[in-house]
């Protein structure tokens, strides 16, 4: 049987880069404080760490960020879409948004605007450089601090982005990341070293099943304890 042939279709010039990262950015001062989902998002530089966001003029946090020249990017987890998409649709302007999602405020140590507690990793963020593109203004920002939740450190103290149910966006949809496929520099990697990275894999699947396992019973006793 013949496998069929797929090819590409020419479309207009368009952001068609997908998956992105759905964060949340906060901004203003601990009284005066605003939060603005953002897409428009990435790294820019590692030494020193620089990223950026893309911001419509038209947005109620545009000339906030313009003037304060600082931000704060919170990454974002599946317990936060609901959040993430409301703080999309509404405008600061109107409404209180971390009283209305219930979010927390928490103070930074670099900058004025609060962090989300919420939120699993905090990037305190100084803008270095504004340039207008068109439909966006792009602000070029140097990352000052990093604030993780410990909930998510291990104990070797390295950070596991994989308990953090991290959400991203695509095509006007919010998605949920999938499984881990390798990591950095596995297909060079000699087969000692594949194997090793394999089993700790497998390893840390099977504690992470343990654990929702024990989670549950544990909810399960508690509830038949009430009952």
């Amino acid at each position: 049987m013949n496998k069929k042939v797929y090819k590409k279709v020419l479309w207009k010039p368009g952001t068609c880069i997908y998956p992105l990262p759905v964060v949340l950015v906060s901004c203003g001062t601990m009284k005066a404080s605003n939060i603005i989902t953002v897409a428009w998002t990435g790294i820019a530089n590692t030494d020193p760490a620089m990223v950026y966001i893309s911001v419509r003029p038209s947005r109620y946090s545009y000339n906030i960020i313009k003037e304060t020249k600082e931000f704060v990017i919170n990454l974002t987890t599946e317990k936060m879409v609901y959040a993430v998409d409301w703080c999309g649709v509404k405008s600061g302007k109107l409404v209180d948004k971390f009283k209305e999602m219930h979010l927390t405020k928490e103070k930074c140590d670099f900058v004025k605007c609060p962090m989300i507690k919420e939120s699993p990793i905090s990037l305190e963020c100084k803008v270095k450089e504004i340039k207008s593109l068109g439909s966006h203004t792009m602000f070029l920002a140097e990352v000052l601090g990093i604030h993780a939740s410990e909930e998510y450190i291990d104990e070797k103290g390295r950070f596991d982005i994989s308990k953090c149910n991290l959400i991203t966006y695509a095509n006007g949809g919010y998605f949920a990341l999938g499984k881990k496929l390798g990591t950095f520099g596995y297909s060079v990697a000699k087969k000692k070293t594949r194997n090793r990275l394999k089993n700790k894999e497998n390893k840390d699947i099977l504690k992470e099943k343990s654990r929702k396992i024990n989670k549950t019973n544990k909810k399960a006793k508690n509830t038949s304890k009430k009952s």
